[in-house]
């Protein structure tokens, strides 16, 4: 694994543009980076994400079981009770997934470890799954990296053959899709899966979350009236499910990508029930419940907010002094919290580095490589492109 320097296409932003990537530079910071990639061989990426990344899955859905099965589990996993029958029907009925990206430590020489799952709405899609190869397709044609390089990449494909799947198992006849308004980001990704849900042959239609109305009849609509039956929301589900029409949401029969059952994934309290399931797996770290944590533990710890995004409100705890060190601010915390070992992503110079493995149709689908001054990768950490080398 090497942080290679590579100097950036001469007219990339206008490209950019050109390509409706809007996000490239955020707040006057850059968020895409080609002045350096990262560089693995085959073997890395195979034996070393690829293959952690499909057993890790399967490991997350045997613990969305366990979760289901144990309401005294269930219960740290702060999801309102009223939600509890909704989440278990759409996992007993298998409620169709696209997507999802695992985070990872990953040195390029010790096992990867187990971060974090964004199982709900995670971003970068864009950028992983057709701006980075763009850059690698024009790199190699100009003769800047070599052709025999190669990319941990088949998002896009696998994107559109997934929607397809998911039109046929939910019999869609067209399909919205939402985000947050005042966010680049989120409309340039929401974007980027409505076209790969077009070139699957889905008639979709946009609508801003926060336009989202509801009729007499208790039917969501969006700004058109058109009833929304099936929508793909790049919007949590924990904020969905403590807002005023989480009522008639719980009570409607409409198809969400992603199904409420991905609220037991995207949560971090699944961490310390993946530990307890599967002790001393090579890919996981220790983690604990806060109202578990055992007198013994010492060394250093991080304390998660069982809800947090974008890397907030993140602590770093030497244990049993309970010394702490605040890594990042945020809203969060008042769900409660979670302790996982300490584990430092790697640093290449002043970069710290990390590793998201993405999954669609439950396949591990390609990688995308973030990059941040601070210990915390948050939503302001660069994204790199990589190759594959031998």
């Amino acid at each position: 694994m090497l942080r290679v320097p590579h100097p950036p296409r001469a007219h990339w932003k206008k490209l950019a543009q050109e390509y409706g990537f809007h996000f490239h530079t955020m707040y006057g910071e850059p968020y895409w980076d080609e002045s350096a990639y990262y560089q693995f061989s085959l073997k890395q990426v195979e034996q070393d994400i690829e293959d952690p990344t499909a057993e890790l899955h399967q490991m997350c859905l045997a613990a969305v079981d366990f979760v289901l099965d144990n309401e005294s589990v269930l219960r740290h996993f702060a999801i309102p009770a009223t939600a509890w029958d909704a989440v278990r029907d759409s996992w007993q009925h298998r409620d169709p997934s696209l997507y999802s990206r695992l985070d990872f430590v990953y040195d390029g020489k010790s096992p990867a470890k187990l971060l974090e799952n964004n199982a709900d709405t995670p971003t970068s899609l864009y950028e992983s799954g057709f701006w980075q190869w763009l850059w690698l397709e024009q790199e190699v044609d100009a003769g800047n990296i070599p052709k025999a390089a190669d990319q941990f990449n088949s998002l896009q494909e696998k994107l559109v053959a997934r929607f397809k799947e998911i039109a046929y198992i939910n019999q869609i006849d067209q399909l919205h899709f939402a985000c947050c308004k005042d966010t680049k980001e989120d409309r340039g990704t929401v974007q980027y899966l409505q076209d790969c849900a077009r070139e699957a042959g889905i008639e979709n239609h946009f609508v801003y979350i926060e336009d989202i109305g509801i009729a007499d009849t208790d039917v969501f609509t969006d700004l058109a009236d058109r009833p929304i039956v099936d929508c793909f929301k790049l919007y949590p589900w924990e904020f969905m499910l403590r807002e005023e029409f989480a009522e008639p949401l719980l009570e409607q029969t409409l198809g969400w990508i992603e199904p409420i059952w991905k609220a037991i994934l995207s949560n971090k309290a699944l961490l310390p029930v993946l530990w307890k399931l599967f002790p001393d797996h090579p890919n996981l770290l220790p983690a604990y419940f806060e109202d578990e944590l055992s007198s013994g533990l010492s060394g250093k710890w991080i304390k998660k907010p069982l809800l947090s995004r974008e890397g907030a409100n993140i602590s770093l705890i030497d244990l049993p002094t309970g010394h702490t060190q605040m890594l990042s601010e945020g809203p969060y915390g008042e769900e409660g919290f979670i302790y996982q070992q300490f584990a430092p992503v790697p640093q290449f110079g002043d970069n710290h580095t990390l590793i998201g493995s993405w999954l669609v149709d439950d396949q591990p689908a390609g990688m995308s490589i973030r990059e941040d001054k601070q210990t915390v990768t948050q939503d302001m950490s660069r994204f790199l492109p990589h190759i594959i080398l031998d």
